[in-house]
Order: C-alpha cells, then sequence, then structure tokens
C-alpha cells in the first residue's frame, strides 16, 4: 500500500513502485510517534477532509435530539498519481461502451473519459492495449470481516442469535479490518466498495454498513464517508427455524409476519414521542437504541435490506412496507423475483440475486438461471451479489454466466449492460450512485484495468484503485496488499 511516510509512493509510474515491504516495516518503526500512519490507520499526507460539506449534508439526523451518526467515518484516501490509462476498452458501468476509450484521473476523482483525451506532463500514462477498465466492482451483500477467515467459532459474530429483533445490533462492531477475505476480494475481484450485513437468523439483524476496501486499523477507517445505514431484514426459512427450534414465536411464516408488524407498531410509537419532542420539546422521551434504528428507517434515513427468497413473501412484504410507511430498498437473493418483477419495478425496489447458485433448501427452489437477464428486460433494479467470501472475488464471472443464461433464452443483453449490475445499480441500492459506481466526471476514481475482458474465466485484475490510489498492481509484488494478521504465516499475500 502507499504510505504518507515514504514520498516516492506519492510519484507512481508504470514501471516500478515503492517497496511494500520496507514501507510496512517503517510505519511499525515509527508507529508511536507518527501522526500519520498508512497501511494501518488509512490517513495521508494528502490532508483532504475527512468527508466533504456534500458527504456532511449527507449525514443522518445531526441535532435531532441524539447523535444518529455516532461513530463516524474517519476514513481518507491513500495518496494517488494523476494517471490515464489509455487505449482500452471503457464499460462506464451506466451501460456504455467506448472502444479505443481512456480515462483521466486525478486528486482521487475521474477527470474525463472518452477518447483521444489530452494530458499534462505529469500524468502517468499506462497504455492498456487489449484490456478492459470498469468502474470497481460493488458488491451489495458481503459478511466480510463479521465472519472472516479464519473461519472458526472466536471469529463468528455476524449473527446475534439470541432474539427474532435484534435491530439494536449494528454489523460494523463486529468488522475485523484484518480480515485477509477484504484483499482477496479485492486484487481477484477487483472489489472497491462493500456493504457488510449482519446475518439472516433474525427478523430485525440489525444495521448494515458500507466500506471502502482499503486497509486500516479501524472499521470507522473504512467506513464510506456520508453512506447511509442499512437495516438488514430476513424472511421465511431462517427466522422461524431458528426460534422455532426454541420453542418461541416465530415458528411460521405467519408467525414472521406477526413480529414484524408488532416491532413496526413500536417503532411508530417511539417516532411519534421523538418527533414531538423534537417539535414542541419537553421531557425528553427515553432511549431505546433498537428504536432508534427503526426510527431512522420510517423517517428514510436507513435502507431496508431484506433477505428474502420466495415471490409470496416478497410481495407480503411490500404491502407491509406500505402499512407502516416505509420502503423496501432492496431483496437480497430474491430467488424467485423473476416471478414479480413487475411489482418490484412499480414499488421502485431492487433485487440482488446470483447467477446460479439455488436449490439448497425448499425456499431457494424455484430458480431460473435467466433470473437477472427478466428482471432487467423488465426495466427493474437488479444486481449480482456474493454472499460468499469466495464468490466475492468472481462476481464478474458470475455477472458473465447471468448474462450467457439471458441471451441463451432470447435476451439480447451486451456487455456493457450486464457491468451496470456491479456498477451502477448496487451504488443506488446502497444510496451512493452521485459518488461512485460508474466512470464519470467527478465521481470518485475506483477503477480496475482488467487483463482481458472480464466476462472471462481467464480474466482478472492487472490494476485496482481507490480514490484515485494504486492499491494493486499484478506486476508489481510488492503492491499486494497483506494485513498484519497475515505477515509472517505461510501463504502471505497469496493472490491466487
Amino acid at each position: 500500500m502507499q504510505s504518507a511516510l515514504n514520498p516516492a509512493i506519492t510519484s507512481l509510474s508504470a514501471g516500478g513502485r515503492a517497496d511494500l515491504w520496507g514501507t510496512r516495516i517503517l510505519i511499525r518503526a515509527m508507529l508511536m510517534g507518527a501522526s500519520l500512519v498508512a497501511l494501518a490507520g488509512c490517513t495521508t499526507a494528502q490532508t483532504r477532509p475527512e468527508t466533504s460539506s456534500a458527504d456532511q449534508s449527507r449525514a443522518p439526523g445531526r441535532g435531532k435530539g441524539y447523535s444518529h451518526d455516532p461513530y463516524p467515518s474517519t476514513y481518507h484516501a491513500y495518496p494517488g498519481a494523476a494517471t490515464l490509462v489509455t487505449n482500452v476498452t471503457v464499460l462506464d458501468g451506466e451501460g456504455g461502451r467506448i472502444e479505443g476509450g481512456s480515462v483521466l484521473f486525478r486528486d482521487g476523482k475521474i477527470v474525463a473519459v472518452g477518447q483521444n483525451l489530452t494530458r499534462d506532463a505529469d500524468v502517468t500514462v499506462i497504455d492498456g492495449q487489449g484490456k478492459y477498465v470498469t468502474p470497481g466492482v460493488i458488491d451489495i451483500h458481503s459478511h466480510l470481516g463479521d465472519y472472516p477467515s479464519p473461519g472458526v467459532p472466536a471469529l463468528s459474530d455476524g449473527n446475534e442469535a439470541t432474539s427474532p429483533v435484534t435491530a439494536d445490533v449494528w454489523a460494523e462492531h463486529s468488522v475485523w479490518p484484518q480480515d485477509p477475505g477484504f484483499s482477496r476480494a479485492l486484487t481477484n475481484g477487483g472489489v472497491t466498495t462493500l456493504q457488510i450485513l449482519p446475518g439472516s437468523a433474525n427478523l430485525f439483524g440489525g444495521r448494515s454498513v458500507v466500506l471502502k476496501n482499503v486497509y486500516a486499523r479501524t472499521m470507522q477507517g473504512m467506513k464510506f464517508p456520508g453512506a447511509p445505514y442499512g437495516l438488514k431484514m430476513a424472511c421465511g426459512e431462517n427466522p422461524k427455524r431458528v426460534y422455532g427450534s426454541k420453542g418461541r414465536e416465530p415458528s411460521t411464516r405467519m408467525g414472521n409476519i406477526a413480529v414484524d408488524r408488532q416491532t413496526w407498531a413500536k417503532a411508530a410509537e417511539y417516532k411519534r414521542r421523538w418527533d414531538k419532542y423534537e417539535d414542541k420539546g419537553g421531557e425528553m422521551p427515553g432511549r431505546d437504541i433498537a428504536m432508534d434504528t427503526l426510527r431512522g428507517v420510517l423517517d428514510g434515513e436507513i435502507l431496508i435490506q431484506n433477505h428474502c427468497y420466495r415471490a409470496d413473501e416478497m410481495a407480503n412484504v411490500l404491502d407491509m412496507a406500505k402499512e407502516f410507511g416505509y420502503k423496501v430498498t432492496a431483496f437480497h437473493h430474491a430467488v424467485e423475483a423473476y416471478k414479480i418483477a413487475d411489482l418490484l419495478k412499480e414499488n421502485d425496489t431492487c433485487a440482488a440475486v446470483w447467477a446460479d447458485w439455488y436449490g439448497f433448501k425448499m425456499e431457494a427452489y424455484d430458480a431460473v438461471n435467466e433470473n437477472l437477464a427478466i428482471l432487467e428486460k423488465q426495466g427493474t433494479c437488479a444486481m449480482i451479489h456474493s454472499d460468499d467470501e469466495n464468490g466475492i472475488q468472481r462476481l464478474n464471472q458470475e455477472v458473465a454466466k447471468a448474462r450467457m443464461s439471458g441471451i441463451k433464452a432470447g435476451y439480447d443483453i451486451s456487455e456493457a449492460q450486464a457491468w451496470r449490475w456491479l456498477a451502477i445499480n448496487p451504488a443506488k441500492a446502497l444510496g451512493i450512485a452521485d459518488r461512485t459506481g460508474s466512470l464519470k466526471a467527478g465521481k470518485m476514481a475506483d477503477l480496475v484495468l482488467w487483463n482481458g475482458n472480464p466476462f472471462s474465466v481467464y480474466t482478472r485484475p492487472q490494476m485496482v484503485w481507490i480514490d484515485g490510489a494504486l492499491l494493486y498492481d499484478a506486476n508489481n509484488p510488492k503492491l499486494r496488499p497483506v494485513s498484519d494478521f497475515e505477515l509472517g504465516q505461510p501463504g502471505e499475500g497469496d493472490v491466487k
């Protein structure tokens, strides 16, 4: 990784870059006295504001009786160099394609995308003949950090399976920043942004958090500035199995909905008391951390990310959302989404799905490999997701499979159109599409140079940038991210 303690890294070139190992040793030697930490802390000598004024304006609920964002992002971009990646096929993430194209970025932002771009003398040029450039991959459904590697009980922190309603827990408080899965997702999968969710044992699983895929000492050093929180909810078999086996409600699908409705009714009353206090003053109501989250949903500050497989259950949830005045931003897994594509479109609800993972339980049985293609052709917001520490490393291949299944069924889906499933669509569902998710001037310079066609199983990332900082280069063994946890262990930094 680049380091503020090593100024050589601020002038990257295509042929040679600073020694990462030496940088890590230097960081360790200076850690006690250093005011800036690179790999460990994600801070840099380029002291851009922690969040821009636009990001601050998005910060939820400031000055409304209590802090709605008590664990704010401390993310700072690593230093980068002005760069022109040229002579490539550009998939812009919004459905556009440019042959023989170029992408110019500096100061962490995309400057221009097109052909025959001019450059200043200080710009590093990378000739990508025969290669593709895309926006960084965004995974809307991950458990990295909460279910990290090694996968042992001591590190299993994703499901607070002690009550069907655990809206009080926040996934970010389980995130282990040193999870080796983060670097594997970056180097093998080109993943630059990901949402970390609690598990699906509970009806209300807790808050999610959106992260930039960089190394930091703390979760807050990875936290995407200004990204809305999510609330993980779950339908179907998981909650009824977990709590039915304990002899308590819910043990059926009707029990699931009953507990959901009772909880939302309680949240509506909690919101009423707090709204009254904030409008008119008087005695401050008592705090309930779980109800704070649900109030955030009812106020539109927190986005519902709902684990659900069956079409009928998704329809029930959409009706329940109307009953209590909230919106379902996305259904995850959504194996039967193709059956209700029109309902999803009508309710402006996205579907995050797999290409061909199904049949492992009854509610995941009635799948078709054309699911994504059908949703796309119906005009529904749709995307790929992983839910898996291995799958996140190959989401480009998952999109390739989903696209080919659609083509075989008669749906003409271009490569550029399919890349929306990895870029702008998940960005929209995370509430960050104005800042990332496509290669457009002014957006974050989160991008991947692939060493071939990214729809091929033989293709992998050549270079990956986050906010314009080169965080991975396949041609430079010294520029491969390794967490402190891996140092000195067999397979250290292995990216195969």
